[in-house]
Parts: structure tokens; sequence; C-alpha cells
């Protein structure tokens, strides 16, 4: 057994108020909501209770009789069969409604926890509007992408999972140097708290405990299809996110810097760029810099990039910053030169007020072995942030 306890580091003097919200939704909607009906007998009388017997009939185990199912029925299926999403009658309204509804009390506490752990820095990076939209995203593509893999079935998918799944992609693409403490039990040999990589805590979540079942096994009730394609929305949206800083691009003129193709030769733009830099004429290697395409930008060495990169921001232009930066680093992936790149990278996202984020790349810079200068950089940064001073708290 792992059960995750807490992660580090989380940002400080922040409140995350809509995760917060989340789980008082998802708890006040179990406790107002489910546990009364669950205890409330069925009534005969109800007209949907003889919709919900015609579609379950086909699934029923051989020599069950409808009399033994509703010895067992309580109101609470019914109302999960109103208002949970079937892909065989899909609603709207469903879509979200089933993000809030659980089928026990250890689905919702299991869900709860990762929730808690995991969705404060999440709320941190994005914001708390950007937050509760992604939260909400990720839940709908989770339950879409359920839907493709039980079409035409009636069985009511319900419960945060899903969303929850979309959070932990978020989660795994932005925090990559994050630990989570972890209860290990594997009994009777060996049971322990360890603190572990996020990715190995999440890999192990998405392989393990989905994939392969989802692969191999029977569901069992379990919506593993949904729990992937909550992880794989939350990456892929993540990535977007990312890739314009977290900026409405449009903002920005020159947000399209390295996604075009290089109309003209990269000698010549790289030869004014240098000229520019040398001579320290900001705004004439920006002038350069705004017209880059993919191929000039990769012939920048590293250096000239965090240079340019840094430049970039001051003038009012972080999110073509930050795209410089990133085709830099996807440019020389297996260079050893890439310190500097990361610790501009950091910088840049300490300017804009996000320290966690700002930590997992300013602790990249000591895996590329840095120049006493960009080491100190790099560690007076850190020093800015709470979490490397061990102060960190595991929530």
């Amino acid at each position: 057994m792992f059960l995750p306890l807490g992660d580090t580091p989380n940002p400080r003097n922040f409140t995350p108020w809509v995760n917060w919200a989340l789980i008082a939704a998802n708890v006040g909607v179990y406790v107002l909501i489910t546990l009364p009906l669950s205890q409330t007998p069925v009534d005969p009388t109800d007209p949907l209770l003889r919709e919900y017997l015609r579609a379950i009939a086909p699934n029923l185990p051989p020599l069950t009789s409808l009399r033994q199912v509703l010895v067992h029925l309580s109101a609470y299926d019914l109302f999960t069969f109103a208002h949970g999403y079937k892909p065989g009658a899909p609603e709207v309204g469903d879509l979200f409604a089933c993000m809030f509804l659980h089928g026990g009390f250890l689905h919702l506490a299991g869900n709860m926890l990762f929730l808690w752990i995991f969705g404060d820095n999440v709320e941190h990076r994005l914001g708390r509007v950007g937050y509760l939209l992604a939260y909400l995203a990720t839940g709908v593509l989770a339950t879409l992408s359920f839907s493709l893999f039980e079409t035409g079935s009636m069985t009511p998918l319900v419960g945060a999972s899903g969303a929850i799944s979309g959070v932990l992609g978020f989660y795994f693409l932005q925090f990559p140097r994050n630990k989570v403490k972890v209860f290990v039990l594997l009994f009777p040999f060996f049971f322990d708290v360890l603190l572990l990589p996020v990715r190995w805590v999440l890999g192990f979540f998405v392989i393990f405990d989905n994939l392969i079942p989802f692969l191999f096994a029977q569901h069992g009730g379990v919506a593993y299809g949904a729990h992937l394609g909550g992880f794989l929305g939350g990456l892929a949206l993540a990535w977007v996110g990312e890739s314009f800083g977290w900026h409405l691009p449009w903002r920005d003129r020159h947000w399209r810097l390295g996604r075009r193709r290089s109309r003209r030769r990269a000698e010549q733009a790289l030869e004014r760029i240098r000229r520019a830099v040398a001579s320290g004429d900001r705004r004439g290697a920006l002038q350069e810099v705004a017209g880059l395409g993919r191929d000039d930008i990769n012939s920048l060495p590293p250096g000239e990039c965090a240079l340019l990169a840094q430049w970039l921001d001051e003038a009012g232009h972080p999110v073509a910053g930050s795209n410089l930066l990133r085709r830099c680093l996807a440019a020389h992936s297996g260079s050893s030169d890439l310190a500097k790149v990361y610790l501009e990278l950091g910088l840049l996202r300490l300017r804009q007020g996000q320290p966690t984020a700002a930590y997992q790349h300013l602790l990249s810079v000591f895996d590329y072995d840095p120049d006493p200068e960009t080491a100190a950089r790099a560690r007076q940064a850190l020093a800015a942030i709470d979490v490397y001073r061990g102060k960190s708290r595991v929530q």
C-alpha cells in the first residue's frame, strides 16, 4: 500500500481558497445528499425506478431477479442515475454534477486527500479563476474520455477523480522537483514514511493504478479511462499554459517569437544580434530578436538566449522571453551549458510572483555545472524562497 500524506515545497503566505471550496463542496454534497439518500429506501412509485431497472437489467448477473435488486436499492442510486453522467444519454448538466457525487465514504476520502495535497500548488500557479476553470475543464475532458470507451452505456459515472487526475497532470509537469511524503506498507516486510520524488509517485498512480488495470483487468466499477483522460488533459493544458508563460499571448506583440519558420539567413540575423549585444544596444537586439524564426533560435547559444530573454522580459515581453528560453532548452537538450537558461527561467518566474515554479528551474541550474557567478545568483534567488531554507511544510 502506498498512501500519500503531503507534498513539499508549498507556497507560503497563500491560502488556497478555491481548493478548499472544492473540497467543502464535495464533502457538503456527501453529507447533505449522499448520506441521507443512501439510507432512504427507494419509492416504488418513483417513475425513475422503471427507467433505472430497464437500464441495468442487461448487466445483471445470471439468475438475479429484480426483487433482489430492489432489496439493496436506495434513493441515492436513483439520484446518481438521474444526475450522474450516462454516455448513452449525455446531458451537459450531468457533466458537471457528476464531479460532486461519490459512491461512498472511501471514494470521497481518497479523492479529497489527493486534492488537498496537490491542489494548492496548482492553484497558486494558475491563479484562483484559472485553477477553477482548469479543474472543471479537466473534469469534463475526463468524463468525455470515459464515454469514448463506454459508448451507449447507461451506467452513470460519478466522482471527482477525473478532475483531480487533471490537477495531478498539471502538478506532474509544473512541479517536477517537488517531493511527496508517502506511507509505504509492504506487510509484513516493510513499512515506513518516505519522501519520494513526485514524478515517481504520480507515475506509479498513472501506470499501476490506472493504465495497467485499464488495459488488462476488468474495470470493476472504476472508471480508469476517466482518470487517464483527466491526467492527459491536465498535462496538455499545462504544456500550453507553460508555452505562453501563463499570460494572454495577444498582450505581448512578440508572443509568436520562435513559432514561425525562418525566412532569412540565420547567419545574418545572428550577426546583427551579436553586434547589438556586444555594444549594449538592447533596442537593436530586441528588434532583431522579434524577427527570429525557429531555426534562428536553435542557432543561438544558451548564454545569449538567457541574456536576450532577460532583456525581453524587462522590456515588457514576458511571453516572448519565456518562449525564447523554452525553445533554447529544446534545441540544446543535450548540452551541458544550460545553467544560465534555467537561471533566467527561474528568475522570470520569480518576477511573475511564482516562487514554487521558480524553485523547479533554479534547482535545475546545479545539474549543469554552473560557473561561480551563475551558481551564486541561483543560490541567492533560492534563499529568497522559504522552501530552500528548509522551512517548507508538508501538508
